[in-house]
Order: C-alpha cells, then sequence, then structure tokens
C-alpha cells in the first residue's frame, strides 16, 4: 500500500481545496493517506510556522494562495525541500481570465464572502433541519424539495448536503402504519423526490444502526419480508401520485443529491423557466 504525506494549505477556510482533494482522492484504491490541513494562512510569519512540518512530514503540497508574496514564499520553501507544490486553481482561474477577458481579483476567501447566497444559504440549512423526519407539514408548501421514503433511505444526509448547496428541504418517512398527512398530496411548489433501495441493502443498514445503539435484532423493522413489503408500499405511493424517483442502494449521498439537482433542473425548464438546477456554493 502506497504511503504519502498531503498538506492542504489555503488562506480561507480550506472548503475548496478539500473538496477537490477529496474527489481526486476517490480515483486511487489502496492509497494510505495522511492529511495535513493549515487553513488561513495569510501571512509569511505563518507559513514560516508551517514549513518546519513539511520538513518532518515530507509528501505532496496542494495550495490556494492568492498573496503574491505568501505564496512566492511557499514555492521557494517547497523547492529547497525537493517538495512539489500544486496551485490547484491556477489552471482554471486562468481559462476563466482568458475567456472572461478580465483578471482575476486576488482576494483571499472571496469564493466565501458573505452575500446574499450565503444568507440564503444558511436559511435552508435552518429550514431543513427545523423540518426533518416528517416534522412541520405545515410549512412544507415553502420547501424547493420534498424527500419521501421507508426509514433509512438517507433522506435525512441527502436532505442537509442539498441544504448545503442551498436548498429548502423538508423529508417525510413513510410508514405502512402510519398515512402521511394530507399536507402531501396537495404541494404545488416542491419538487417531490421518492427514495427507495434494495430491501436486502435497507435490512443490513437498519441492523448496523441496531447493533450501534445496542438494541436486539428480534424486530420487525428488520425482518426481511416486513421491509419488502415497506419498499413496495412507497414505491406504490410514488406512482399513484406520479413522484419522480431515485434508487439509492449504489449512491452515494452526493450522487443522490446531484440527481436531485437535475430533476430540479429539469423541472425548471419544463415549465418554461430559465433555473437550472444549481444553487451557488
Amino acid at each position: 500500500m502506497t504511503s504519502i504525506h498531503l498538506h492542504l494549505l489555503s488562506d480561507s477556510t480550506g472548503e475548496t481545496l478539500e473538496m477537490l482533494a477529496k474527489a481526486a482522492l476517490a480515483q486511487f484504491e489502496n492509497a494510505d493517506v495522511v492529511r495535513h490541513f493549515w487553513p488561513m494562512v495569510r501571512s509569511r510569519q505563518h507559513l514560516d510556522r508551517i514549513v518546519p512540518e513539511f520538513k518532518a512530514n515530507p509528501g505532496l503540497v496542494l495550495f490556494t494562495l492568492v498573496n503574491p508574496e505568501t505564496r512566492a514564499r511557499l514555492e521557494e520553501s517547497c523547492a529547497q525541500l525537493g517538495l512539489p507544490a500544486v496551485p490547484i486553481l491556477d489552471r482554471v482561474t486562468a481559462a476563466l481570465e482568458k475567456a472572461l477577458g478580465q483578471e482575476a481579483h486576488g482576494r483571499p476567501g472571496r469564493q466565501h464572502a458573505m452575500d446574499q447566497a450565503y444568507f440564503e444559504r444558511v436559511e435552508a440549512i435552518q429550514f431543513t433541519i427545523a423540518h426533518d423526519d416528517g416534522i412541520g407539514s405545515e410549512d412544507w408548501e415553502e420547501a424547493d424539495i420534498l424527500l419521501a421514503g421507508v426509514s433509512r433511505s438517507s433522506k435525512t444526509p441527502t436532505s442537509i448536503y442539498l441544504a448545503n448547496r442551498g436548498y429548502k428541504v423538508a423529508n417525510i418517512p413513510l410508514v405502512v402504519e402510519s398515512p402521511p398527512p394530507p399536507a402531501l398530496y396537495r404541494l404545488k411548489h416542491p419538487l417531490v423526490v421518492g427514495l427507495t433501495t434494495a430491501p436486502e441493502r435497507l435490512v443490513q443498514i437498519r441492523r448496523n444502526r441496531l447493533l450501534s445503539l445496542n438494541e436486539g435484532h428480534q424486530t420487525a423493522y428488520i425482518d426481511n419480508e416486513r421491509v419488502k413489503d415497506e419498499v413496495a408500499f412507497a414505491r406504490r405511493m410514488f406512482a399513484d401520485n406520479g413522484w419522480a424517483v431515485i434508487d439509492v442502494t449504489r449512491r452515494s449521498i452526493e450522487e443522490t443529491a446531484a440527481a436531485v439537482i437535475r430533476l430540479l433542473g429539469d423541472r425548471g425548464r419544463h415549465k418554461g423557466g430559465d433555473f437550472e438546477g444549481v444553487k451557488p456554493i
């Protein structure tokens, strides 16, 4: 197994850098990566305190630094240590400068500025948390998206991920013995999406959940036939109401969320609007 040290330096929160590094690392199997995260590096003095860590743990350095002096200092230090230093946004920024015909602003953390989009995202997160697991049905019409599905079909984590993209999301568990509130069938604004999964996979997830809670296994919650009935019940409800359906069996949360966003974009275009289903990050 290959082992490396990966140093991530950013002059802001480092969120963008972390996401890009994670996406790239996903392409490699059996790689033992030790990450060293260095956010808010905005001065030579701060950088000089970090450089000894490079020497102690030599590896690959990825950075997003816009201050020329700090950047030059980093590149000089890495060259002296014989370490590769990769400015991961340079090629993208250069291409955008050429396409837009203007020079990029060298302002640290510019992509995280507290503009209107930022406050909309905070509002979306607050709404989503307050409308988890079927709560607050009287406000569902305000949601952008409503996710429906049986227990442990990844409704909550998908909702939170979408909320971080700026979407107001509500979700509701579908239970055979407990019909959903009538408000669910009257919704006009939200896109209702049904999440489904293979019964066998669902049993496994639920069993692991019970193990984590130190609860017994003699329950209908993980009975194979009962779970099949639950999934079939949910699928019939999706079909009867014409709701879009996403099978999450082999999807990550990110993949499920991306599929929901595409559905939302398709819906906007179908209605003749210019909404493309992507909100700013």
